[in-house]
C-alpha cells in the first residue's frame, strides 16, 4: 500500500512562493507516474502537474506553465512542486497523487481516475 502526504501550504500573498511537499512510502516508485491536483473554490479538481516514471518527462496544465516546477528528490521519496509568483486564484486545496505507469509520458489532462493513491490534501491561500 502507498501512502502519500502533502505538507508545505499556507498563507501567502500575491507574488510570493510556496514549496509543496509529497512524501510517499510504501514501496519504490519507479515505475509510478506522480502528479499535482487542486481544487480551487467553484471548480472541480484539475491536474496541474506530473511527473513521469523515472522522472524523465514533465507535463503542466496552461495555468501554471512557467510558474510552478515539479521534482523529486530520489533519496527522500519525496516530490515537490515549487510554486512562484502565485495568484490568488491559485487558492485551493493541493493534492498528489500516484498510479503505476512504467512510461515515460504524462499529461495533467489523464484521467483523474487512472491514480489510484492519492494524499489527503494540503490549503494554500494567494491573499492579502
Amino acid at each position: 500500500q502507498l501512502t502519500l502526504v502533502e505538507s508545505g501550504g499556507g498563507l501567502v500573498q500575491p507574488g510570493g512562493s510556496l514549496r509543496l511537499s509529497c512524501a510517499i512510502s510504501g514501496f519504490t516508485v519507479d515505475y509510478f507516474t506522480i502528479a499535482w491536483f487542486r481544487r480551487t473554490p467553484g471548480k472541480q479538481r484539475e491536474g496541474i502537474s506530473c511527473i513521469s516514471a523515472r522522472a524523465i518527462t514533465t507535463n503542466y496544465a496552461d495555468s501554471v506553465k512557467g510558474r510552478f516546477t515539479i521534482s523529486r528528490d530520489n533519496a527522500k521519496n519525496v516530490w515537490y512542486l515549487q510554486m512562484n509568483s502565485l495568484k490568488p486564484e491559485d487558492t485551493g486545496v493541493y493534492y498528489c497523487a500516484a498510479r503505476w505507469d512504467p512510461s515515460v509520458v504524462c499529461s495533467t489532462s489523464d484521467d483523474q481516475g487512472t491514480y489510484t493513491y492519492w494524499g489527503q490534501g494540503t490549503e494554500v491561500t494567494v491573499s492579502y
